[in-house]
């Protein structure tokens, strides 16, 4: 017997929802990837499998659900810091791992070291895994490409912040740039939505 529960439409239905619409629930993707990376709890959520059918949005509150969870990596980033006080101690522990950029033309492609992962406190792989896979012009889904934040309104298209900041997300030029760009692309996005908290 399975037991199935409705949660609302898959992410894909909103891939030409209006604009606003996609602004929002791109803020949502990013304050997701940011609450499984920081969090009171010391433990980093990985996501392994990042695609447009693993989330879902809400019928009534409109809000951005995970739906298939069968591939996270659970990091423990206390006992990592913890570790490097004992014998053991993983190398490179303390410096900011960042995800290599993999262009392989391909749905929901992903390139990371589960090892790493659970060696590192600080990791940028959500950041990655939701800019690449989902809201840059990398994400191709269903023989479409162009991401969630595809086609914006022109005044937005002209100014380029949106696009260099989804750029530097999901292929950084700079060194640490992934983690900045995460930071003032969730900013930016909650300015465009007005989720502004």
């Amino acid at each position: 017997m399975v037991a199935v529960n409705y949660v609302g439409e898959e992410l894909w239905s909103y891939f030409n929802a209006p604009w606003e619409k996609r602004v929002d629930l791109a803020w949502q993707l990013m304050e997701i990837a940011e609450q499984l990376t920081n969090n009171d709890f010391e433990f980093a959520l990985y996501l392994l499998d990042v695609s447009f059918d693993n989330f879902a949005v809400g019928p009534r509150d409109g809000k951005v659900i995970i739906v298939d969870a069968e591939n996270v990596l659970v990091a423990d980033k206390r006992l990592i810091r913890q570790m490097n006080l004992l014998l053991y101690k993983p190398e490179n522990w303390d410096v900011w791992y960042e995800s290599k950029f993999d262009d392989c033309d391909k749905e929901a492609c992903l390139s990371f070291s589960k090892e790493i992962l659970c060696a590192r406190a600080t990791v940028d792989h959500n950041y990655y895994a939701v800019c690449q896979n989902l809201l840059s012009r990398h994400a191709t889904w269903r023989g479409t490409s162009g991401g969630l934040l595809h086609d914006p309104p022109s005044e937005i298209a002209k100014d380029g912040r949106l696009e260099a900041l989804l750029d530097e997300c999901a292929n950084p030029k700079k060194r640490y740039g992934r983690f900045q760009a995460a930071k003032e692309l969730r900013e930016y996005l909650a300015q465009l939505s007005n989720n502004v908290r």
